[in-house]
């Protein structure tokens, strides 16, 4: 199957390339401007390609200090009261353009450095780069292509490496609230795909999103766990209510598990993720954003449901306060973990035998408060971020996940720092 799924990928990369399209960053494509028309398309389509850089580091402090020194469940800041290089990345994006006959072409690239690579490894794509606490992967690096079919406003389409579309905490710090990520985050929405994903634009509000890939942070060959592709439905919603309301549903579904853990069943037992999140804004200072999440494997026979509320007070500009408060229950302790080796979350997710650290069914209540303040520098500096971080934790049904199984509850504290060019 996974055989024909390649083939059958290949076809439409060929395809696209036969009609002159090829690249990524998806978005809506106008029509040519008269400057444009009787020119080549190449003759302009480089001139709006840009660079970019950026690295984030921080602190996560643990009000036990564990003798593990591990923040049990946090997979971006994962070692207690020590300082880590979570990113160094460098961009190069080339929005799409037209190319003519309304087709669309760009093109995105990012590649990571530093501790935070060790959980969005790929497998078989950068899970073998280094191998050491700082390692190195490509975010993203697909093709982009706008496709003047089915609806006014086209088809818009990712080729590639991918982000996963699902869930509200992306892994670029500048474009979260929070050092830290939500257990639904890290434990229930995926992170890296290598497939397609497609956005049919409905009318000025509504998007249907679908796309096919090879599993969550799988590849092909040695980075294949099992013999069968994923994907994904749903819609999104913008600028609704007047412009205060925004949401995306979205629905996967496939098979996750490694044939290394459970054998061939690991090939048609569906793992069913689905996650709801919107955001209201009531003024230019004040923002909502909620999320519903609700998973379960066949194969591990295990479920998740969690809910998580974020809310953001635009003090300045340059400075706000947010708070994000959620509940999360592991309902067999299948899925919230901590690894003490480097590539211990690659090994686990290939079906390895890796040293880790799990808990019992645990339902987990997360209290979560920070500001974070942008100063405007100029010279040539994009962005400076500080965000001082509160993190509390506690199991709320009695078990002890916490500072090596002691503890029933824990405090986090730290900050950490972005700057981009």
């Amino acid at each position: 199957m996974r055989q024909r799924f390649s083939r059958g990928f290949g076809a439409i990369l060929a395809v696209l390339a036969g009609l002159g399209v090829s690249a990524a960053g998806a978005q809506t494509v106008g029509e040519q401007t008269a400057t444009g028309q009787g020119k080549a398309w190449t003759d302009q389509w480089f001139s709006d390609v840009s660079f970019g850089a950026q690295i984030e580091g921080g602190v996560m402090g643990s009000s036990s200090h564990p003798a593990s020194n591990l923040n049990f469940g946090q997979l971006l800041s994962p070692y207690a009261d020590q300082a880590t290089l979570n990113q160094l990345t460098f961009t190069l994006t080339k929005p799409v353009d037209p190319i003519g006959g309304g087709y669309g072409l760009g093109m995105n690239l990012r590649m990571l450095y530093g501790s935070d690579a060790r959980s969005y490894t790929i497998a078989g794509v950068s899970d073998r780069w280094i191998n050491g606490r700082y390692q190195a992967m490509p975010v993203f690096a697909n093709v982009a292509i706008h496709m003047p079919w089915f609806t006014a406003k086209g088809l818009d389409g990712q080729i590639g490496i991918l982000t996963s579309p699902m869930g509200v905490e992306a892994l670029d710090p500048s474009t979260r609230a929070f050092y830290t990520l939500a257990y639904t985050t890290e434990y229930s929405t995926p992170f890296e795909h290598v497939g397609g994903m497609f956005q049919l634009h409905l009318d000025d509000h509504f998007d249907l999103q679908f796309g096919a890939d090879t599993g969550n942070q799988t590849s092909f060959g040695r980075g294949d766990n099992n013999g069968r592709p994923a994907g994904y439905i749903g819609v999104t919603g913008n600028n609704l209510a007047d412009g205060h309301l925004s949401f995306t549903y979205l629905l996967r579904v496939g098979p996750e598990n490694a044939v290394r853990s459970l054998g061939s069943r690991a090939n048609g037992a569906m793992r069913y993720w689905n996650d709801l999140n919107g955001t209201w804004t009531f003024s230019k200072k004040w923002s909502v954003t909620a999320e519903l999440n609700q998973l379960h494997d066949e194969g591990l026979h295990a479920d998740t449901y969690s809910a998580v509320v974020w809310g953001g007070w635009h003090i300045r500009p340059n400075w706000t306060v947010n708070a994000r408060a959620e509940l999360y229950r592991d309902n067999t302790g299948s899925f919230v973990a901590s690894f003490a080796e480097n590539e211990g979350y690659a090994q686990a997710m290939l079906g390895n035998p890796t040293r880790s650290e799990s808990a019992p069914a645990t339902t987990y209540g997360a209290l979560t408060l920070n500001t974070v303040w942008r100063p405007d520098v100029g010279h040539h500096v994009k962005l400076l971020q500080f965000r001082p971080e509160l993190r509390f934790d506690r199991s709320l049904n009695g078990t002890r996940p916490f500072d090596d199984q002691h503890h029933m509850g824990r405090i986090l504290f730290g900050a950490d720092m972005t700057l981009g060019f």
